[in-house]
């Protein structure tokens, strides 16, 4: 069984498979994923994010292939997506290796 860092590790890869698909970039990189939360004992997952903008074309797309992916981790029980729009997504929050491959660096 692993811990809640380990766990929260897997999360975060299977969160990376995926990507915005006007972007190429994932999700976590692309700076969306807000929050993880896991909840002991049963491994519970709640994850905080947004999108690009309000209006994004992919709004109900992403969400649902994250709780996919997360689903997926072989320990987690259950998956709850929360989607907010505050704090307002700006590129101020994507990674360096983000903006490095957009071409913002």
């Amino acid at each position: 069984m692993s811990t809640t860092e380990e766990l929260k590790d897997k999360i975060i890869a299977a969160i990376k498979t995926v990507y915005d698909p006007e972007i190429p970039v994932d999700v976590f990189e692309l700076g969306l994923i807000y929050d993880i939360n896991i909840i002991p004992p049963l491994n519970k997952v709640h994850v905080l994010m947004t999108l690009t903008t309000p209006s994004c074309p992919s709004a109900e797309q992403i969400p649902g292939e994250i709780e996919q992916v997360v689903r997926s981790v072989e320990e987690v029980s259950d998956v709850e997506i929360e989607l907010t729009f505050e704090p307002a997504y700006t590129t101020d929050m994507m990674s360096e290796e983000a903006k490095l491959e957009l071409g913002f660096l």
